[in-house]
């Protein structure tokens, strides 16, 4: 019993202790100076690493948004493609240049089989 009340009291003493503004006295400072350079890097850090992954995350959606544009011009350029390789529209571009070409009559045939 005795233990547990002087446990309890050891608590309440460091609670009592931080809210007084025990934890801002020069000595504090000293005996824990090895942690707070190590909680001031930490911080550093964290904070260095959140900025980078930030920036690479505004590169990824600038990448992806990009990718977005030139595939859909790719699939633009294609049905441009298509539709020029028709042979009716290859026909007319022929007759538009004046070359004077005609189209085969006769099917085309395999000379090996």
């Amino acid at each position: 019993m005795a233990a547990d009340r002087k446990k309890k009291k050891r608590k309440e003493n460091r609670f009592l202790y931080i809210l007084g503004g025990g934890i801002l006295d020069w000595d504090f400072f000293l005996r824990h100076t090895k942690m707070i350079v190590l909680v001031v890097i930490l911080v550093f850090f964290f904070i260095g690493n959140r900025y980078t992954c930030m920036q690479k995350l505004r590169e990824i959606d600038r990448l992806q948004q990009q990718l977005r544009d030139l595939r859909y011009e790719a699939l633009s350029i294609s049905s441009e493609l298509t539709g020029n390789s028709r042979q009716s529209q290859i026909e007319s571009l022929v007759e538009q240049q004046g070359f004077e070409l005609e189209g085969a009559k006769s099917p085309p045939y395999e000379l090996f089989k």
